[in-house]
């Protein structure tokens, strides 16, 4: 399998993958596979072979390669601290777009923390949800940094209830760590299922 894609939320009945190399976007049936795509969790890095002479792609092999978390929030109260003083210190310097390293409290960094502005035609959050604008650079940048190599992760996504000017990404180093499990903490959001983990 040389195919790598990166699960997104999908639609009802619906599986959304991003082609990691081409960032071409499919939307697969939920059923119809030789393998359990409806285990997939938002997030996954998983390798896979397609059948596409079917009238719709199928998958016909499936493996899971990180099983990195995206976690979509609308509407969080309070907006973190780091967070919010990146979006101030953006507009103050008349830039889109802000972001930090964050720490633990024996200084060892945790994660990233990115701010964009959420202004225009269409919403970054739902950008970045449907995978129009992808998370991937972003990832990628972590992985690419990290001494120990690619590893899975915990990303966020979060939209403020208090005004729409702009999106925050949270990228945690650990999955089910402390950093990552005080952001499920906080904003109220359970770890998921995880069938195939």
């Amino acid at each position: 399998m040389d195919d790598l894609f990166r699960v997104l939320p999908g639609d009802e009945g619906a599986t959304r993958v991003l082609d990691r190399e081409s960032y071409d976007l499919l939307t697969l049936a939920n059923e119809g596979h030789d393998a359990p795509v409806t285990d997939l969790r938002p997030g996954y890095l998983v390798a896979a072979d397609l059948d596409w002479t079917t009238e719709e792609p199928t998958v016909t092999d499936l493996s899971v390669e990180r099983s990195t978390l995206y976690t979509f929030i609308d509407d969080i109260s309070p907006v973190f601290e780091v967070a919010r003083d990146l979006w101030e210190d953006a507009v103050a310097a008349g830039e889109g777009m802000n972001s930090c390293v964050t720490r633990d409290t024996d200084n060892v960094v945790n994660g990233a923390v990115y701010v964009f502005a959420d202004s225009g035609p269409t919403s970054r959050f739902d950008e970045f949800r449907t995978g129009s604008r992808p998370l991937e650079p972003l990832v990628d940048r972590i992985n690419d940094r990290d001494d120990e190599g690619p590893t899975p992760r915990e990303v966020f996504v979060l939209r403020p209830a208090e005004t729409d000017d702009f999106v925050v990404v949270t990228i945690a180093l650990e999955k089910g760590g402390l950093f990552a499990d005080t952001i499920r903490d906080t904003y109220d959001v359970a770890e998921p299922d995880e069938p195939l983990d």
